[in-house]
Parts: structure tokens; C-alpha cells; sequence
């Protein structure tokens, strides 16, 4: 019988519905499965909170003394997995119903890597603070499988993949990328080049670990500094929307012009950024400028 391994880097987080969820619907992957979820640092409360899964039947519960990243992590997680399948999830993550695992189970004949998707509630947030990330959500990172597919590993995302062990472990994720963001663009280039097939399926979880703006715009500018160190490291990130966009711009010889007149009014962007009605556009902009000023 195929086995399946969960694993759930935990962050400051209470994991303990997930958990009791996927074991909810184990039967349905028709076969042996564990859920290991490792501590990354987590503030005590939390860690006495999620202390008590170390006690349910098919749960490994362990905790690292400090926090060492996303990468890392799910490397460790995919070390002392038991089984042939890895199926890799946020700890922010809820499942939309009872037939997640069924649907993994039936789709795991179509490809070594299988991507389950994204979505959003359906309302905006009551506070304010979070409607840019639900926005950036809702239209950049909920779409449905047939979208991704036109682009399958670029559309590649590590919350949600089941794929198989082997494959992974061959691989892995690179620990250099210590900062937020793009472990999964490096990961899904990696993938292409070892003409690894991935298949994406509308089999989504629903992200309910929504980030106040001044977060989620700290970590989006960790995401460009990561984009950058992939570039100029190792030529990765080239096919990208936004580096794209600021390649263009250095070939026509307009990159300087276009950072100095952004940065004339970053403070007004910055200002509809935090607002209740934030606009992506503005966010598309403050990344390029931000990629422009790493890229000098």
C-alpha cells in the first residue's frame, strides 16, 4: 500500500484543527499516513498549544530550539518522512471540505508532482489592515487549475504539494534563500530542468493566515531580494513577470529614470498600500521600484 507523509512546519500558530482534520480523512488516501509537524521557534504559548498532538494516534509533534527557516525546515520534515508521498502544507491552512485526500488519492496516478491551488474567503477581511493581502490573494494567488497548468512549473507553490518523496528529497529546497519568498520558484525551475512532469489539480486549501500590510510588504521586499540573489547568482527568475518587467527596462536604457520618479512618490503609494482600499497596481509598481534599486 501507498503511504503518505503530511508536513507542517509550525510557525507561531495554533495547528491543532488541521491536524485533526487531515486525520479526519485519512481513511480516503487508501493507505498508511502520518502527519509530522515540526516546531520552527515558535512563541511558548503556541508550542503548549500544539503540545497536545504529540498524543494523537499517526502524529509526530517535535520542536526545533530556533527558528531556521522555510527551506530548512521542510527539508528536515522530508528527512524523517516515512513514506513514498509528501504532501506539504502551510500551518495556516484549512481543508475546504472532506474530500481533500480523496481527491489527492485519485489524482496521484497522473504525475510525481501534483499542485492543489489556493483560495481565499469569499468576503474581505473587517480589518482593514488585512484587505491587501486577502486582495493579493484573491486575484494573484486563487486560480483555478486549468490557469496554472498554462504554466505548470512557474505556477508551482510549496503550501499545498503532494509529490513524491524520491523527488523531492533528489532535489530539495535551497536553505541559502534564508529570507521569505521564491523557495518555490528555484524549486519549480528545478523541477523543469530534470523534466520533472507537474500537474496542478483543483484541489485547493483554504489560507486563512492573513498577514497585517506592513507584514505582508516586509516580506513581499524579502521576496524581491530573494528574486535578485537567484538572478545574479544563478540566472533564475528571468522568465518572471517582474524581472521581466525590469530587464526591459535596463535594455532601454530607462531603469534610472523610472526608479527617480517612483521614488518621488513612494510615500503616497506606500500610504494606498495601508489603506482600506489598496490597489495592486501601486504594489506591482513599489516591487519594480524595489527590484530597480537592488539591481543597481
Amino acid at each position: 500500500m501507498i503511504g503518505l507523509s503530511v508536513l507542517i512546519p509550525v510557525f507561531n500558530n495554533d495547528v491543532r484543527p488541521l491536524v485533526r482534520a487531515l486525520l479526519a480523512q485519512a481513511a480516503d488516501w487508501h493507505g498508511p499516513v502520518e502527519i509530522r509537524c515540526l516546531d520552527d521557534g515558535s512563541q511558548e504559548p503556541f508550542r503548549v498549544l500544539n503540545r497536545e498532538l504529540a498524543g494523537l494516534p499517526g502524529v509526530v509533534y517535535s520542536e526545533l530550539e530556533r527558528n531556521v527557516g522555510r527551506a530548512a525546515i521542510r527539508n528536515q520534515l522530508a528527512t524523517t518522512a516515512r513514506y513514498a508521498w509528501l504532501l506539504l502544507l502551510d500551518n495556516d491552512s484549512r481543508l475546504p471540505d472532506d474530500q481533500f485526500l480523496a481527491r489527492y488519492r485519485a489524482g496521484r496516478y497522473l504525475a510525481p508532482v501534483l499542485v492543489g491551488g489556493t483560495i481565499y474567503q469569499a468576503s474581505p477581511p473587517a480589518d482593514d489592515a488585512l484587505r491587501l493581502r486577502w486582495l493579493y490573494g484573491c486575484r494573484r494567488e486563487a486560480r483555478p487549475a486549468a490557469v496554472r497548468q498554462r504554466a505548470p512549473h512557474g505556477q508551482l507553490t510549496l503550501n499545498n504539494l503532494l509529490i513524491q518523496a524520491g523527488v523531492f528529497r533528489e532535489l530539495g529546497l535551497d536553505e541559502s534563500l534564508t529570507r521569505y519568498g521564491h523557495e518555490d520558484t528555484k524549486f519549480g525551475w528545478l523541477l523543469r530542468r530534470s523534466g520533472i512532469v507537474v500537474q496542478h489539480l483543483d484541489n485547493p486549501v483554504l489560507h486563512e493566515g492573513l498577514e497585517a500590510a506592513p507584514v505582508f510588504l516586509q516580506k513581499s521586499h524579502d521576496a524581491v531580494r530573494n528574486l535578485v540573489q537567484l538572478y545574479q547568482a544563478e540566472g533564475l527568475g528571468a522568465d518572471t513577470r517582474l524581472l521581466g518587467a525590469a530587464l526591459r527596462l535596463q535594455r532601454w536604457g530607462l531603469s534610472e529614470a523610472v526608479r527617480t520618479t517612483f521614488s518621488l512618490r513612494q510615500s503616497q503609494v506606500q500610504r494606498n498600500l495601508l489603506s482600506a482600499r489598496p490597489s495592486l497596481r501601486q504594489l506591482d509598481a513599489l516591487k519594480l521600484y524595489w527590484l530597480l534599486t537592488e539591481l543597481r
